[in-house]
Formats: C-alpha cells, structure tokens, sequence
C-alpha cells in the first residue's frame, strides 16, 4: 500500500507539472473505485485552473477555485502524467486531461483507491485525522500523552490515523527496529524516553524515504513511471529469516492486526 512517504512523491512529482495548468475534461474511465466517483466531475472542473497540490496523511488534495479534488491510492494505486495523446493502460480509471496538453491518470489494479470532492476543506474522511508525523507538533510529549493506558501493541498505536497519519506498515516496522521497540509491547507501557528515541526515528525514516522516491514492492511508482529506491535500505521489512544488521540474528514475522509485522526478537525488547 502507497503510504505517506509514497503520496508526498506523487505530489512533489506532480506541482511542477501541473500547478496553475487548466483542466479541459475530467474523465471516468470506471464509474466507482472505492467509493464512486463523483459524476459532477467533468463538468465542476472544466476549464478550472490547479492553483495547489496538498498532501493530507495519504490523501493528496488538488485544490481548485471550485472545491478540492481528493485522491486515495488505496491498495495498489499509483498516477502518471503522460501526453493526452497517449493510449489508456489497464487499470487507467480516473484521467483529468489539461489544456496544455498533459493528463494525469490513475491507475489502480486493486481499486481500492478513492476519487472524492468537497467544496471546502471539511470532508469526513480528512476531519478526524491526527497529526502530520514531519510537523513540529508530534514529539514525545505528544506521543506518550496519547499513549497512557492504551492496551494495543504499540505498532498498532502509531498506525491508527487518529493518533498519527501516515506511518503504515512499512515505516512502522522499520521505525520500531531502530528504536529497539518490540511490535508487541503495549503502546501504554513504553516510557517517555523511549517514545522520544521513537517519534525521532518515524521522523527520520520518512523524510529518508521520501528523499529515496518512496518504497516500491510491486505496484507503486512515482508519477514519471520508475519505481521508489528506499526498498534497498530497508532493515527488517519483507526480509524474514534473513539475518539481522544489527546483532546477525535472524529476522522473525508474526501476524498483528491481519498484517505482517517484521521484527528482530533479539534487538527489539
């Protein structure tokens, strides 16, 4: 699943592309995706000029004069921006199309992803959010409030979007094998000291990632089609019975919350 990481590709890929360019037609190339896609489109954003691109946790948020055009990767979804002129792929089942001669499609295999719109920055999906993890407001302090008398492990607890957005699976597992945190701990049992080591660790991992492209495993790449780099650097995720960089044991694998956690059980306590 494209995570934060992946979708702040996809929007620094996109603004110098796009921004201040005028749509001619928005296009359905499939009816629903997750949800369905709003039939007003092509007439609410022709001839409406892109004036910004925002990334919220994993939405990016193409904001126009009209309202803000609200795009989910889901499972499997990555965009490209090619010539208008260009055949459709597989899986090519949202385009908007710009006077300037570009279109931008998103492709999703899975369709899992979502295409929404809201006439204002309020929307259900974005108002119950947590904090940005890269913004100056999530810290220790922060974290280790939010954490008191949680009995959820504590993967669990820095991947629910209410508390902090952005951090899936990939950046969780990673970021709790360099702060020698085990995935099972309860999120309520592990000290301020050490969530400061943790919410430096998220932090660092991400903007790592973001400068890397992001992290492809099979179908995410960024918007001029080659894939995210940050899959050479990773330390546990994906790579059960390997050995560990740390201590040379082996990487282990459980299942928590129906997702597969990669951990060291010798360097993680």
């Amino acid at each position: 699943m494209p995570e934060l990481p992946e979708v702040e590709t996809t929007k620094n890929g996109l603004l110098p592309l796009l921004k201040n360019q005028v749509v001619a037609n928005a296009v359905r190339h499939r009816v629903n995706l997750r949800w369905e896609i709003p039939g007003h489109l092509p007439e609410t954003l022709a001839n409406q000029r892109l004036k910004d691109i925002h990334r919220r946790g994993k939405y990016l948020l193409m904001r126009f004069e009209v309202g803000i055009l609200i795009i989910h990767l889901g499972m499997s979804g990555s965009i490209k921006v090619v010539d208008s002129s260009e055949p459709l792929l597989k899986h090519d089942h949202f385009e908007l199309v710009f006077a300037h001669g570009k279109s931008m499609r998103l492709n999703d295999p899975r369709r899992f992803g979502a295409v929404l719109f809201s006439e204002d920055d309020s929307h259900s999906l974005l108002d119950s959010l947590g904090v940005e993890p890269l913004a100056d407001e999530f810290d220790e302090a922060y974290l280790y409030s939010m954490s008191r008398n949680k009995q959820q492990n504590i993967k669990a607890f820095i991947m629910d979007s209410k508390v902090v957005v952005g951090v899936g699976n990939i950046y969780a597992c990673e970021s709790l094998f360099a702060s020698g945190i085990n995935p099972e701990r309860k999120a309520g049992s592990v000290s301020k000291k050490r969530y400061s080591v943790l919410t430096k660790n998220i932090k660092s991992i991400l903007k790592k990632s973001i400068k890397a492209g992001g992290t492809t495993l099979k179908d995410f790449s960024k918007v001029d089609g080659t894939p995210g780099y940050f899959t050479q650097t990773l330390s546990v995720y994906g790579r059960e019975g390997e050995k560990c960089g740390k201590c040379g044991g082996k990487i282990s694998r459980l299942i928590q919350n129906q997702r597969s956690t990669f951990y060291c059980k010798y360097c993680q306590s």
